[in-house]
């Protein structure tokens, strides 16, 4: 049993929750929480390591028993070193160190989310959440958008890393890997509303940072601009909630032009 937060597995695990450059440099990342590390067994993924406390419930016990019996590395720890290695306030009795090897992209695709600069983690995770919900082939990060693999957005994605494509792209790279889909960019000031777009062809969908929206290389980019048309008197809505829109509309008349 780890006693100690001074043990070189927790000092590990530390850093990587705490630095994207540790978490590059080792192509490790972290979950935690029942839930989450169940979301993890049951897409396949094989933890480097699982630490847990003694006070898992049946439901834990039966997790770190299948990881047991996959030759997983596990070891029990104190609740203060499993406080110390978590991110969380209060913790939920296991965490797994996790090889970093996104989903590779669909040889083709027609339904891909590109966000633009976004950098609140829970708005990124959430969006990476909607974007699996939504049937998204994956989503393409652009320089200076949060790290996907931060413990935040990890949480708020809710298992979307385990069954959604996320790349980080140079913005050479998005317009290679986009170059045979419709671009449409959302905006406030798009002159088409996202019902009168067609998002039955392939496509892909640009969604701006929460401050000043598509930047430059999106306006590049772009083959056509939406806006989400709101009542009067409303700003703006944030990343996660115009992605979401945006997302389930192209689901929405996709799945209204098939034949029943």
């Amino acid at each position: 049993m780890i006693s100690s937060a001074q043990n070189p597995k927790i000092k590990r695990i530390r850093l990587l929750q705490t630095q994207t450059r540790s978490r590059k440099k080792e192509a490790a990342f972290v979950v935690e929480g029942i839930r989450l590390v169940e979301e993890a067994f049951q897409t396949g993924q094989v933890p480097e390591l699982v630490i847990y406390t003694r006070d898992l419930d049946e439901r834990g016990e039966q997790l770190v028993g299948r990881f047991h019996e996959k030759k997983v590395v596990c070891e029990e720890v104190s609740q203060e070193v499993l406080k110390a290695a978590s991110d969380t306030e209060t913790p939920q009795g296991i965490l797994a160190v996790l090889p970093l090897h996104p989903l590779a992209l669909p040889a083709e695709c027609d339904f891909l989310m590109i966000a633009d600069e976004i950098r609140d983690p829970g708005n990124l995770g959430t969006l990476l959440r909607t974007a699996q919900a939504a049937g998204a082939n994956g989503l393409l990060l652009s320089p200076g958008t949060a790290d996907p693999f931060s413990p935040k957005v990890v949480r708020a994605g809710m298992g979307a890393h385990f069954r959604l494509p996320i790349l980080n792209c140079s913005w050479e790279e998005i317009n290679l890997i986009t170059n045979n889909l419709t671009i449409f960019a959302s905006d406030m000031e798009g002159d088409t509303r996202i019902w009168d777009a067609d998002f039955t062809q392939p496509l892909a969908l640009i969604l701006g940072g929460e401050a000043h929206g598509p930047g430059e290389h999106s306006r590049d980019l772009a083959d056509i601009w939406v806006n989400i048309p709101m009542s009067a008197g409303s700003e703006s809505l944030n990343a996660a909630a115009a992605g979401a829109i945006l997302l389930f509309e192209v689901l929405r008349q996709r799945t209204k032009s098939r034949p029943s």
